[in-house]
Formats: structure tokens, sequence, C-alpha cells
């Protein structure tokens, strides 16, 4: 077989590798759901409770990513009419995984007037995450405040709710810890992770096939070479 014959045989074999490289390229992907979490409420009124499905979506900015909270339902009300604005949402989002830290979230006052007993819808709740580790990190809807008229509702979630988003993070120059500072042990170089095993999978397994590609060629020249005969 003639050299352009090989070459042209190899090709989809070199093409379908590189290809699986790119697959394990490639970010997973997040996973979320819409969780139903409910709510015990401690009111001025006395207890109450509500159930509410939640959202937790995530968006890159920077360092760090902004992180909105999406209620469904209401899940609290006044026995009497709230004015436009005079109602002020909070929350906290817990985080597990690579990192366990409370990110509190905010929201604008209520945009029109509450009537009297009816559950009040939350305006979206938004804040910073800034992750120190990176990971898999999974988001849960916390506890709830809300102050409206110089009183405060606190709703604390009494389902155990499971985590509304799971996703993988990133944080600033990698997260990962440097060791033997102040030992004389020197630097060590930083743990890597799925992805960066992934890459490095993708990369030798790459090289490994242009190698063999390689030695296939050079063993087909080789043998077309004309042997000497001694003299």
């Amino acid at each position: 077989m003639s050299d352009r014959k090989r070459s042209t045989a190899l090709a989809p074999a070199l093409a379908l590798a590189l290809a699986g490289s790119a697959v394990l390229f490639a970010a997973p992907a997040a996973h979320a759901d819409v969780v139903d979490v409910e709510y015990k409420c401690q009111t001025p009124i006395g207890d109450k409770s509500a159930v509410s499905p939640i959202d937790i979506k995530a968006v890159k900015e920077g360092d760090g990513y902004k992180l909105t909270m999406s209620f469904q339902k209401g899940v609290s009300s006044s026995p009497i009419e709230l004015g436009k604005g005079a109602m002020n949402p909070s929350a906290v989002i817990m985080t597990d995984g690579a990192e366990k830290v409370s990110v509190p979230v905010s929201g604008p006052p209520n945009p029109e007037a509450a009537p009297a007993n009816t559950p009040i819808k939350i305006t979206d709740l938004s804040g910073t995450y800034t992750p120190k580790k990176s990971g898999k990190v999974t988001f849960t809807a916390g506890v709830l405040t809300i102050k409206a008229m110089g009183t405060t509702t606190t709703c604390t979630p009494g389902n155990s709710p499971k985590p509304s988003l799971e996703t993988d993070v990133t944080a600033a120059g990698g997260g990962a810890p440097r060791t033997g500072d102040g030992d004389g042990g020197g630097d060590t170089l930083p743990q890597t992770g799925p992805a960066d095993s992934a890459l490095a999978l993708g990369t030798l397994g790459a090289t490994v096939l242009l190698s063999g590609a390689a030695g296939v060629l050079w063993l087909t020249r080789r043998g077309r070479q004309p042997q000497r005969t001694r003299p």
C-alpha cells in the first residue's frame, strides 16, 4: 500500500480520536431543578406555613457567580394591605460540595400593593458568590426574611429541601492551596480537577494515536527502501 493510501486510511481514525478528545474537553453541564420548599414562618401574628417552588440560577461574572433565587408562589401574607414598596425581602443560599458557605441574596421591594390576607409574591433575590475553591457545588434555599412596616417575618425551610442547582465552579487563580511555604519544602504543583484530568487524558490519547500513525508510516517507508548488496 502506498504512503498516500495509508495516510488516507489513517485519517478517519485520527479524526475520530480528536473528536473524542473534544468531547472530553467539554465542561459538564449544570443540573438545575425547581424544588418545593416548605417554609415555616414566624410572623408578628403567629406561626404560618406555605410551600413555594424555588428556582436558583448561577451566571459567571468576573471572578464570581451571580445567583438569582426565584419564588413561584408567595409564602406569607399580611392581615392588612401592604402598599407598594412596603415589603423588603432577603434570604440566604446555602452551598455544599467543594465548599460550604452562606450566600446572602436580596431583592427590590414589592412593585405593587399586596392585598390583605393574600400570599405575597416575593421578588427575585440576587447576590454574588465568589468561590474560594474549585469543584462541584450545590445551591439550596435557606432562611427567608421579610421586613414590612417595622415588622420582621422569618421563614425557615422545614422539609430539608434538596439543592435547586448543582454546577462546577472555578475559583480565581484555580483555588488550589500552595503547600511547603515556610517549611523549606518549596511549592508543589496545584492539584488538578476533573476538567484538567480530562484535558490530559484527551491530549494523551491524541498523542498516542499520532505517534502510532507516524510509526506506521516510518516503518512503511523503511520497508520500501532498496536493500544494498555487498560488493
